[in-house]
């Protein structure tokens, strides 16, 4: 086989495999400082995607449409966090779980009734056409996915360090009641980490909708990816979900190439299976030690 073939195959399938540590990445937001997730994330990414869309359809320009986009999806996460987490979480009961699935087949259901089950094309002004790089064919479009993870993940990480409340997320993630003794409200921190996983979901639907199309099942093709990357990874590694993304895209174009289409999920399967089996914490995780 061709080296250059499968060098073409990894690095394509390893920039599409950021969007799926983009999306796992807002589940550690979320868990870091509720010990909680939204299981209806995709619906988020999707919803949102077909929001800027209909920006865009209004004559929104593309670069002022990402901050709209990424405001609705803010919106969204602080929905799911007052209506489905919050009286789950004050009543120390896990039904979060439940209400987060139930939010998200509405929020499916919202989309079919609003703008259809057909998929539809999302365009850019970025270009398709391939640039040749270390031996191997990008686009600008798919170097844009890089970029576009890296630089939100990035600030999202610079604002929990540098900013006072990201100092409060940080608080509440180590210890949620030494944080509320020191002043810091909790249920707060609790919404901005809704919020700033909702806005990372909305970015992942503009970054991968132009490759793949806008459509209610998008959200189906993204989200146990995601899920499987976050356990793999580790709930407390935005580097790990950054590399396991990376990998499982890569297996994943390799994989449907040898194999056929057919098994393209079946890495992502695999992966999860034998994490949870051997590393219930991630690769990246640590053990964490609980008083009884």
């Amino acid at each position: 086989m061709n080296a250059s073939i499968i060098g073409q195959m990894t690095v394509s399938g390893a920039l599409m495999g950021l969007v799926y540590a983009l999306i796992a990445y807002g589940f550690q937001l979320t868990y870091a400082t509720s010990k909680s997730i939204n299981f209806g994330q995709g619906e988020l990414v999707m919803v949102s995607a077909f929001f800027s869309l209909t920006l865009m359809n209004l004559g929104v320009p593309y670069w002022l449409m990402i901050p709209g986009g990424l405001l609705f999806g803010a919106l969204l996460g602080l929905i799911v966090e007052r209506a489905g987490v919050r009286l789950a979480l004050e009543q120390k009961s896990e039904g979060w779980i439940l209400l987060s699935i139930i939010i998200g087949l509405f929020f499916f259901s919202a989309a079919e009734n609003i703008w259809g089950r057909d998929d539809r094309p999302f365009p850019t002004p970025i270009s398709a056409d391939p640039i040749h790089v270390l031996g191997v064919d990008v686009t600008r479009l798919e170097l844009s996915v890089a970029v576009g993870v890296l630089a939100i993940m990035g600030l999202v990480e610079l604002f929990k360090r540098r900013t006072l409340l990201g100092k409060a997320f940080e608080a509440v993630s180590a210890d949620r009641d030494a944080a509320e003794l020191m002043g810091i409200s909790a249920t707060r921190t609790v919404m901005l980490s809704y919020g700033l996983s909702g806005a990372v979901a909305a970015l992942a639907g503009i970054l991968v909708s132009p490759i793949t199309t806008v459509g209610p099942t998008m959200a189906s093709a993204l989200i146990l990816k995601a899920f499987a990357v976050a356990v793999v990874a580790g709930l407390d590694s935005g580097f790990g979900v950054v590399l396991v993304g990376m990998f499982l895209g890569a297996l994943e174009s390799l994989a449907s190439f040898y194999l056929g289409s057919g098994w393209r999920e079946a890495p992502g399967l695999v992966l999860l299976i034998l994490a949870l089996a051997m590393r219930p914490t991630g690769v990246f995780g640590k053990a964490t030690i609980r008083k009884v």
